[in-house]
């Protein structure tokens, strides 16, 4: 059974000039598209936000546990499915978004993905390099690093929570 409790380090996906957490990152800036001939998922994480000015690193400093924690209408655009696999490739365990592009949430779901939404991630007491946990059935976030309750996520409906478990949309519908 895959954790419902993760904890792990935050990446705050924010502009460098302003500090701030970015808004519509989409999936060109997630993955762009001079890489869509890379079809094995391992190879892809080399290439995650390598089309964002100050995060063309990001592949090189994350580490599989991290956490990313991003703002409203994350991975707004198109279909591509590379811009959630290249998370999987790096060992991201989780992504937050205050919001979710419609098209990226169905394919992070269906994929077994496992992404929350959090309308107060803005407000929040929280900075890159904090260890924080996540309870995705309470909808509860804490920063270990501080001790601070946080506030609340938007849990995972059941289904999300059984696609997740089964490991992805087709090994789930063919449990049920």
């Amino acid at each position: 059974m895959k954790p419902s409790v993760m904890r792990g380090r935050v990446w705050l996906i924010t502009n460098p000039e302003t500090g701030k957490l970015i808004d519509n990152i989409d999936t060109d800036m997630i993955y762009h598209n001079r890489h869509l001939a890379v079809t094995e998922v391992a190879k892809m994480g080399q290439f995650s936000f390598g089309n964002m000015t100050g995060w063309e690193d990001f592949p090189k400093n994350a580490k599989e546990g991290d956490i990313v924690i991003c703002g409203g209408n994350f991975g707004a655009g198109s279909s591509r499915q590379h811009a959630v696999d290249c998370f999987r490739a790096l060992g991201i365990q989780l992504i937050i978004a205050e919001s979710f592009g419609a098209i990226y949430k169905r394919n992070a779901i269906n994929s077994g993905m496992p992404i929350v939404t959090w309308p107060g991630v803005k407000d929040a007491e929280i900075s890159s390099g904090d260890e924080i946990e996540v309870e995705l059935e309470k909808a509860a976030i804490r920063n270990l690093t501080t001790g601070k309750e946080l506030p609340a996520i938007t849990p995972f409906s059941t289904v999300q929570m059984d696609i997740y478990q089964a490991g992805d949309l087709f090994t789930y519908a063919s449990t049920i």
